[in-house]
């Protein structure tokens, strides 16, 4: 399975909501993602398939190693990204936003340059 934008994000968001929650739910993946309750279904089934989360019984899903992997790099990526954007005087809801487009597109060398950077400045 290629693991694009679309992946990233969904891994991202279960990591995000099993940090709060122990677990994620799909109607939560859902609203803060913005799709329909069917999309979670396929994306989901493909994750499990895939090995990228596990599915209890009661429909608590949570993240594999190899899933959290991936949902941790995204995660850390969207705030380092954002805390870099704010640091230059954009507005912390597009901060977010942006960084969100960014994470994906960013080359390891570019945010390497960031974090550099990031650690140099804000110490």
């Amino acid at each position: 399975m290629q693991v694009n934008k679309s992946i990233e994000d969904y891994l991202e968001q279960i990591l995000i909501q099993q940090e709060r929650n122990g677990c994620a739910r799909s109607v939560e993946i859902a609203g803060n993602l913005g799709v329909t309750k069917a999309s979670v279904s396929h994306a989901t089934k493909l994750l499990r398939e895939n090995g990228f989360i596990r599915m209890a019984d009661d429909k608590c899903i949570t993240l594999t190693p190899a899933g959290r992997d991936i949902a941790e790099r995204m995660y850390q990526r969207h705030r380092v990204l954002a805390q870099f954007l704010m640091r230059l005087g954009v507005c912390e809801e597009v901060a977010f936003a942006d960084a969100c487009k960014m994470e994906h597109d960013i080359s390891a060398e570019s945010f390497a340059a960031i974090c550099l950077h990031a650690d140099a400045e804000w110490k």
